[in-house]
């Protein structure tokens, strides 16, 4: 316990062992349908399923680790979803690119990465964004996550004409568990339940069994596949093209942006910014970042990236890498026991994200709406980044839209040079179809 405590800082974070591991096992449940879902998706270019799933875990498990210890952060990470998408269904399938040379791609991001993180180029961007713009990020994730949780559950459901709607709910087995979950997590939090959100997924796995919407696997544990299919399988042969060069920069641009977003939303809802608004050891989360995605293209995935999902275990009080070192335990764990976390099915988590999106939703409230320069940027990035269902899309319009009332209201002074040459970087990227 004395080597966790020097470690971690448990105390001067206000936390304990117990609430850590809780918080842990909440992230990990929370974000554990990626390593089913992150195969699923890039086995569709050829590569097989099993090598993937062991990949997928590896890769997670190591970003986390980092996490975990060079900047005690609460903070999970995995193969990103979109990003997963994109390396399949664009540049594999529609661009008719070899997975070996995506993979490439991506250990250049990473590498890329690296090097901009030591030299606090990606520090600045994260410590540069106004505290205002800041909440408006936090709580459009908390929005996102929401919306996620939402679909997850089967609530609501694709409409070609409005776009969504709201499922019919007879005998929507899974939705009807999912609103269940909900409403059993709120009264665990109304009465202040360590773990409670923790409880309501494997009250909901439990309920769902019996129903036939969750089913027991043959098996607990199963021995992994091996990894060589997809080891060290990056193709270099087009790093002279155009080609190669596009797609690796539009890796690094939604990875850039994507993990600036979910690291200052979940770091501002949990109280981890000081004073100036700023987050201490951002260079230290965003190398954790930066090494994952290069050791995921080596492994044999796509880029890593740090999790949204990470604040369902910030709201259960997770504030240290104590509760990050869980969900990596536990990631390599899945490797052994894949069998017993497919169980849990997407109704019991989507309750666990809708309320995580209530709570980061909080924020505004502490928006101030005197001053439309800094109210409306803040709103817009959070109306975007669900609507768009990219974070990076509602920092993108956060951003500009600061910058350019700023600017045209004649309060250019408040504006630091980082923040025009970010929207500059928006709008070039923006007028060439990069992101």
């Amino acid at each position: 316990m004395e080597w966790l405590e020097r470690t971690f800082k448990l105390r001067e974070r206000g936390t304990d062992v117990k609430t850590e591991i809780l918080a842990g096992i909440t992230t990990f449940m929370t974000m554990g349908y990626i390593i089913f879902v992150n195969p699923g998706i890039l086995s569709k270019t050829g590569m097989p399923f099993g090598p993937l799933l062991v990949a997928t875990c590896l890769s997670a498990a190591l970003a986390t680790v980092l996490m975990a210890f060079l900047a005690n952060y609460p903070f999970a990470l995995a193969p990103g979803m979109g990003l997963n998408a994109f390396f399949t269904f664009s540049v594999v399938l529609g661009m008719g690119i070899s997975w070996k040379v995506a993979l490439a791609a991506v250990l250049v991001e990473g590498v890329i990465f690296i090097l901009l993180t030591l030299t606090r180029i990606r520090e600045a961007v994260v410590n540069t964004i106004p505290v205002t713009l800041k909440m408006g990020i936090a709580a459009g994730i908390g929005l996102f996550i929401a919306f996620i949780g939402l679909q997850g559950a089967g609530i609501i459901v694709n409409n070609d004409a409005v776009l969504v709607q709201l499922a019919g709910l007879k005998g929507n087995l899974p939705a009807l568990l999912a609103l269940g979950g909900l409403i059993f997590m709120v009264v665990m939090e109304h009465y202040h339940v360590k773990g409670g959100v923790l409880w309501g997924i494997i009250a909901v796995t439990v309920a769902a069994i019996p129903l036939g919407v969750a089913k027991m696997p043959d098996g607990i544990v199963s021995m992994p596949p091996s990894l060589s299919p997809i080891f060290m399988q990056m193709d270099f042969s087009q790093i002279t093209s155009s080609t190669f060069w596009v797609i690796m920069f539009t890796f690094f641009f939604v990875d850039f942006f994507d993990t600036v977003g979910t690291l200052v939303g979940v770091a501002s809802r949990g109280g981890m910014l000081d004073s100036e608004g700023r987050l201490p050891k951002a260079r230290e989360a965003l190398l954790a970042d930066a090494i994952g995605t290069t050791a995921g293209a080596i492994l044999g995935t796509s880029t890593v990236t740090t999790y949204v999902e990470s604040a369902s275990g910030v709201e259960q009080g997770g504030r240290t890498g104590l509760t990050a070192l869980v969900v990596a335990v536990l990631f390599l764990l899945a490797t052994f026991f894949s069998p017993l976390v497919s169980i849990v099915p997407a109704c019991a988590t989507a309750p666990a994200l809708i309320l995580v999106g209530i709570y980061m939703m909080m924020g505004l409230k502490e928006l101030k709406t005197d001053d439309w320069t800094e109210f409306a940027p803040a709103m817009l990035a959070f109306f975007m980044m669900p609507l768009s269902y990219s974070i990076s899309v509602g920092i993108e319009a956060g951003i500009v839209s600061y910058v350019v009332l700023k600017l045209i209201t004649g309060k250019a002074k408040d504006v630091n040079p980082v923040m025009i040459g970010l929207a500059l970087l928006f709008v070039v990227a923006r007028v060439f179809g990069i992101h």
